[in-house]
This record gives C-alpha cells, structure tokens and sequence, in this order.
C-alpha cells in the first residue's frame, strides 16, 4: 500500500458482523472506491483517484464508526520499535513538516460484538499503552503527554493521528480530520461507561445517542418514550434533567417508576391518547420490532395536529441485514413528516440496529431558550412536577 500524500487509501471501522453492509454502502455512495483490504470491523477502501483536498473530505456513511486516510501498515513484535517507524512514514513526517498533529488516536478493533459477554468497545489497556509509547517518540512535544481521563475530545478542525492495532503486531496507521463531533473520539466511541445504577445496557445506548446527535434537550423537557421498558433509556434522560413519559405494556425497574419525573403508562402506544402526550418534546423509541412497525407507531403520532413533538431519537432494529438496503426508504419516509434534518449512525453500543435522530430544521440542533422567562419569587422547587395531563401509573 502507498504511503504518498495526497492519500488514496481509506480505511473504516465498523462493527463486527456490519462490514458487508458497509461495503455494499461505500460502493453505492462512492462509485469509484474499491475494496482493498478486510478483517471483522476493519476495512480499507482504494478511491480512485488520490484526494486532493484532503482536509475536506467526509464519508458518507452510517456505519462506519470511524474513518481517515490509510497510510500503510506496519509488522512487529517490539512496541518501541513500532512506535518509532510511525513517526518515520513518508506521509506523517510530511504532515509534521507541514500542518502538525493535533492528537493521537490508537484503538483494536472490535474483538466482539457490543454488549456480548460484557464487551463494550473502546481504548483497551494495550492501545493506551501503545499510545503512550507513539507519544513518548513523537516529534512533536505538545504530544508527549497522555490525556487527562476521563479523556476529553481532541479539538475540531485538526488533523489526527490514527493507529489501528488490528492485531497486536499489526498496526495500521492513518490520519483524519475531526471535522465531525465522533471524529474527536478514538475509533468514534465516546467515553462513557454504564453507571452502576443503570437498570438495562439502554442507558449506554442512549447516553451515546444523546453525545454524538448533540440534540438540544433542556432540563425539564417533557420526552416520550415508546418501547420503555425495563427503563435503563429512560435513566439515561432522566440524569440530564429531563422528564419522561415511558409508553410500554411490560413492567419498568421500581427505581426508575418511582422517580418524580418519570411517568409510565403501561400500555401500547396505539392506545394512548393524544390529550396525554400534551407538552411532549422529543420522541425516542427503542422497540424490539421491525424498521417499518416503529415508524409506523412514530408516524401516527407526530402527525397528529394535537402534538408538537421537536425531535426524534429513534432505533432501527435490522432483524435481517437485508433490511438495511431500506434505509434511504426509511429516511425519506422521516422526512416526509417535515423532519428536513435526517441523521443516521450505527453506535458502538448498538447491536444489529441504528440510531435516527431528526429535527425539523438542522437549525434548530442549537438550543432554544424561552426568550421570556419570568424570575422566581418563591424558593425552587426540591424536583420538578410530574408531566401534566397525565393519569396515575398503569
């Protein structure tokens, strides 16, 4: 593989299981990339032409959970030996002559599918130690120190340097640009953990959501969720202050039904009446149904003239990978209800589904404050009120 710049190599990460999905994406949004290389979760692409505009360049794609310009390989047993042959490719020496790295980014591929066993992808132990050693070497000595943990993002509009250790010995190096928010996290997963607390993995699901989409939820604002059961989504929202209106047949945890913001209405969301959605906000559904049945119970109610509903978080669950060639139909379908700001992305806590997140307009992904809001006189309140209009649990 070259290591000339400009690049003419891409490589993506993905989740196990996804890559011939992500293949069959790349060949239909970039006509002339080939496919050049793949293990489970890794696969690089040839374009057909080198990029001249490197800086510039963004991949269409849902899911690949990261991506950048791929630089050529390296083979051996020795860390330090290793480290120091990253900072001798023709490439990198030509960007630290040039324009610098802002950051560094090492990862290993998926070794499982998220949520398998305890899996939850992220910087292991070895690529943390792999990283110090690259930034012990460097060059450049803004980069000698290890980040703080938890680890802040890398700063947008800088290049990166990337080392994927797709085995222990089998490092790829790459370099991208952090024009996107998940572009500043190491192989696009946030820094999170699933607190103690957490009911269900639901909670790192949508925690994760809420990081990359950035949707501009208020403290106090009333979210519907379908599909709320057992109530780790739920929690998720809850810890950012917001109130919560969970719509399922099945039980919710007793610490979650028994939080003062959280609402539970123990039924199908075809039964619940439109009074009782009054003030909802935001729309996040989480049902173990297809792509088409949870649009279809999402559709009946934000296309009703009774509700208001700002934003939707949505997860499409793909019981066969066939169903992800539908996606575009799936989007289009989303927009069709005046949700012009259509995102997609497959997280690194997802199982065989997707993240869809919509607003109306992308100017509304800034948050809206009230412009008139009149000071308190009396003291606050210990928690805020319950959702208004709504009956008594069950």
């Amino acid at each position: 593989m070259s290591n000339d710049w400009p690049p003419q190599f891409i490589f993506t990460v993905c989740q196990r299981g996804a890559e011939q999905v992500l293949k069959q994406e790349i060949a239909a949004r970039l006509a002339d990339a080939r496919l050049a290389f793949s293990r489970p979760g890794f696969v690089t692409f040839k374009l057909g032409e080198p990029c001249q505009q490197p800086e510039q360049f963004q991949l269409p794609s849902t899911f690949a959970r990261a991506y950048g310009f791929s630089l050529g390989k390296l083979v051996g047993s020795k860390t330090g030996e290793l480290a120091a042959q990253v900072w001798e490719t023709p490439a990198i020496k030509q960007l630290v002559a040039s324009e610098g790295f802002a950051d560094i980014h090492t990862w290993q591929r998926d070794a499982k599918l998220s949520g398998t066993r305890g899996f939850e992808p992220g910087q292991t132990l070895l690529a943390q130690e792999v990283e110090r050693v690259i930034r012990e070497r460097s060059p450049i000595e803004s980069l000698h120190p290890m980040p703080a943990v938890p680890r802040p993002p890398s700063r947008r509009n800088g290049w990166v340097l990337d080392v994927v250790l797709v085995e222990p010995n089998e490092w790829w190096i790459g370099c991208h640009r952090t024009t996107r928010r998940f572009d500043c996290w190491p192989g696009g997963v946030p820094p999170l953990d699933l607190p103690e607390h957490a009911v269900s993995r639901a909670y790192l699901k949508m925690a994760e959501s809420l990081e990359w989409s950035a949707l501009p939820i208020l403290k106090g604002d009333l979210c519907l969720e379908l599909g709320c059961a057992p109530g780790g989504a739920a929690q998720a929202l809850l810890d950012r202050g917001a109130r919560v209106l969970g719509v399922d047949p099945a039980e919710v945890e007793l610490e979650v039904n028994e939080h003062p913001n959280f609402q539970h209405l123990r039924r199908r969301s075809a039964e619940v009446s439109r009074r009782q959605l009054h003030g909802v906000r935001w729309l996040a559904a989480d049902m173990n149904v297809t792509p088409t049945y949870t649009l279809d119970a999402v559709e009946d109610i934000v296309s009703n003239k009774a509700t208001a509903v700002r934003g939707l978080l949505l997860t499409l669950k793909f019981t066969d990978w066939k169903l992800a060639a539908q996606l575009p139909g799936y989007i289009e379908r989303v927009r069709s209800w005046g949700y012009r700001d259509v995102r997609t992305r497959q997280l690194a806590s997802n199982g065989r589904e997707i993240c869809l997140v919509a607003l109306r307009s992308r100017s509304q992904r800034r948050v809206q404050r009230p412009t008139h809001t009149r000071r308190r006189k009396d003291a606050a309140h210990a928690s805020m009120p319950k959702p208004p209009h709504l009956p008594a649990n069950g």
